[in-house]
């Protein structure tokens, strides 16, 4: 993983947690001590956190606030260019993920479209803009990702013609492809990879060499990758070399 995206793994994980040991971040990133300490020197000297002893904590509340700020320019961004893919009368599968909620108004643009989701996020976004066309699969609703889910989801999405899919994930890597946290939601997308005429996936690029708990495809299953930085060169090249159009600002 590249300097930057580890470094920014770092803070949305302090985000959740507060505090964080050492060792969990070298286990998470498998990288020595020695790198994450200069990580942390680096982090402090931006006022971003504290060290205590054997981890580190926040520095201060009101730092998140900017960071937020930042990341959601940034899925904005992301979405923006993700929008360009769609054209006039396409049928679009959208799944969960900050970053698919911010291409409803600039999906509104469009005309004749038609959304099908499974996540409530998205709906709620989506009814902001009477324009778009919402079908929802409906299902056992899995609260911690505000998405139905089971069978019977992709029973219901057996009967329609879906032109471009659009993906969210936990992490990316070479090795481990495209990963999910959320288990109930990996026979899904394992169907909708599949069965897509077009995938696409929408990532954060702190998420670039980040492995989470379910690989639901293998990176060149992706016909798109739209995310907000230009990955390392050995992400560039693996998609050049397997046909997987890269899409950044």
């Amino acid at each position: 993983m590249r300097k930057l995206n580890r470094l920014n793994q770092i803070k949305k994980i302090l985000w959740e947690q507060e505090i964080v040991p050492l060792d969990q971040l070298c286990n998470l990133f498998q990288v020595s001590k020695g790198t994450i300490r200069r990580d942390v020197n680096e982090l402090e000297k931006h006022g971003s956190i504290k060290k205590i002893y054997g981890g580190i904590m926040l520095n201060e509340k009101n730092s998140q606030g900017s960071f937020e700020l930042r990341e959601k320019k940034y899925q904005k961004n992301a979405a923006n260019l993700a929008s360009n893919l769609v054209v006039n009368g396409d049928v679009l599968y959208i799944d969960s993920g900050t970053e698919n909620m911010y291409l409803m108004p600039f999906l509104s643009e469009r005309s004749d479209l038609t959304i099908i989701t499974a996540n409530l996020n998205v709906i709620n976004e989506a009814l902001q803009y009477p324009q778009l066309e919402i079908i929802s699969t409906g299902g056992i609703l899995h609260r911690p990702s505000n998405a139905f889910v089971g069978s019977a989801v992709i029973d219901f999405l057996q009967n329609y013609n879906i032109s471009k899919n659009f993906f969210s994930s936990s992490g990316v890597s070479i090795t481990n492809g495209v990963t999910s946290a959320f288990p109930l939601e990996y026979e899904i997308k394992r169907y909708l990879i599949e069965r897509g005429e077009t995938n696409i996936l929408l990532l954060d690029s702190s998420k670039v060499g980040v492995v989470s708990l379910k690989t639901f495809c293998k990176l060149e299953d992706l016909d798109y990758l739209v995310t907000d930085q230009r990955p390392s060169k050995e992400y560039c090249d693996f998609f050049s070399a397997h046909n997987v159009r890269l899409i950044t600002e």
